[in-house]
């Protein structure tokens, strides 16, 4: 059977060239991928946290015997399965090395049958452990990500979820939303849980940068490559490399850069000004607008070449408007977070004020929520009455009714934990009322017990 170097890696150490040899090709032919080594020196290497496969050694080694490489095999990642090969006189080494942390021993002479017995059940255990550290780290994301896109409603969800899922991965991403919906935020989301993380997140807005810099400042230039560039710089692609280039507002881009972009996307290679020097480019790239690009190319505005090469994976951001049940989380997040900046101490939220804000428009989206906790937290007078702009926006009966409805049910899961008996209690509604109500407006206690604590 052929092996595959996308199967999990058997590292094979043996200084006989003979039996490393014989056992290389018995394990290949049972269908695993090997890379053998002739002493514990050339391995080691090789090891690393999270390494996807297995370490099987010979017990004496020249130089660093098998039982040294063992202890830094498993200081480097304690989970790693290690197998140890011993002789006919080393059973008592094979103990200690049990007691070590080593998986299994195989004692010499030994069949084929025997070692790829050992070797499938070490691999075997690996995959279950690397898994179980995959799903660890993605439950991690979602419970952080909840604290920075904050909402219950069901596009919010969908959100988190399709942010967490293509962060690991490096495809480009167009982030479309109104003004204030927060599209940076998912940008540097994207960032944060991708496996790029800890590099760097450069960022540039197309609708501030002057036309005469902009390619300055995205690709960078050369001493003397223009009237007043006495040194060189490095642009926004150089900076970005092995992380994330921001392109907000990618809408404002000027054309002819936008044809210098689509190139270098194709490429992933540009230059400097004043430079014939082609520098790689290594990172994920994610724009953001607040126009319909495809609208904008199909008037001519914007390139359709271009949008198709940004648009590998598109998020739309739902404006505030669309999810207003998430506007009594989102208050009182900001609240929290302003009483924490400002040093003010965390005030009452009255339900006068929350139906206030229920009703609003919110035509900056998120932003302008933020903006009014914040002059909530400092006592300050909001900048137009909510209640004035509820008048001239009046929503029918029926969805008022219904929005008012979802944020009582929500509050009482909330303070209960997702205990419906608790939460039906707080209402004054029997608990099958209270299913009934929560089924037609799409809420689940689950989602409630999953993010919050128990209640005291």
């Amino acid at each position: 059977m052929k092996s595959s170097p996308d199967q999990p890696t058997i590292l094979f150490v043996e200084d006989d060239p003979v039996v490393r040899f014989g056992s290389t090709q018995a394990m290949q032919l049972a269908g695993h991928h090997v890379r053998a080594f002739g002493s514990a020196e050339q391995v080691l290497p090789h090891l690393a946290p999270g390494f996807d496969g297995i370490l099987v050694s010979d017990v004496r080694l020249p130089g660093i015997d098998g039982i040294t490489l063992l202890e830094r095999a498993r200081f480097i990642d304690p989970e790693l399965p290690v197998i140890l090969v011993t002789g006919h006189g080393d059973i008592s080494m094979a103990v200690q090395a049990m007691r070590l942390g080593a998986y299994d021993f195989v004692e010499k002479p030994f069949s084929a049958e025997r070692l790829n017995d050992v070797v499938r059940r070490a691999l075997e255990r690996r995959r279950l452990s690397l898994e179980v550290h995959a799903l660890r780290d993605a439950l991690s994301n979602r419970e952080a990500i909840e604290a920075k896109l904050v909402g219950r409603s069901s596009a919010m969800t969908s959100l988190r979820r399709l942010v967490i899922d293509i962060a690991s991965t490096s495809a480009d991403v167009l982030i479309v939303g109104e003004t204030g919906t927060g599209k940076e935020l998912v940008a540097r989301c994207l960032h944060e849980y991708g496996k790029n993380g800890g590099e760097n997140f450069a960022a540039i807005s197309c609708a501030a940068v002057p036309e005469a810099l902009f390619e300055s400042e995205v690709f960078g230039h050369e001493a003397g490559a223009f009237t007043g560039a006495t040194t060189a710089r490095t642009g926004k692609v150089e900076l970005a490399q092995g992380g994330t280039l921001f392109l907000d507002e990618i809408e404002e881009m000027p054309p002819g850069l936008q044809v210098k972009l689509l190139r270098v996307l194709q490429e992933r290679q540009f230059e400097r000004l004043g430079s014939n020097e082609a520098r790689s480019m290594n990172c994920r790239v994610v724009a953001a607008t607040k126009v319909d690009l495809l609208k904008a190319s199909a008037d001519a505005t914007f390139r359709s070449d271009l949008y198709y090469r940004l648009s590998v994976v598109v998020l739309r951001i739902p404006a505030l408007r669309e999810r207003r049940e998430d506007i009594p989380a989102l208050f009182h997040h900001f609240v929290l977070l302003a009483s924490m900046r400002y040093e003010r101490p965390v005030p009452q939220v009255s339900e006068a004020r929350m139906n206030d804000l229920m009703a609003h428009a919110w035509p900056g989206n998120v932003r302008e929520l933020r903006n009014a906790a914040d002059r909530f937290v400092l006592g300050l007078p909001l900048q137009r009455s909510l209640s004035e702009e509820a008048e001239t926006t009046t929503r029918p009966l029926d969805q008022q009714l219904a929005m008012f409805e979802r944020h009582l049910i929500e509050e009482a899961l909330t303070r209960s934990s997702g205990r419906a008996a608790v939460a039906s209690e707080r209402l004054g509604v029997p608990k099958k009322t209270l299913y009934d109500k929560m089924k037609r407006l799409g809420l689940s206690t689950e989602d409630f017990k999953l993010t919050l604590p128990e209640e005291k």
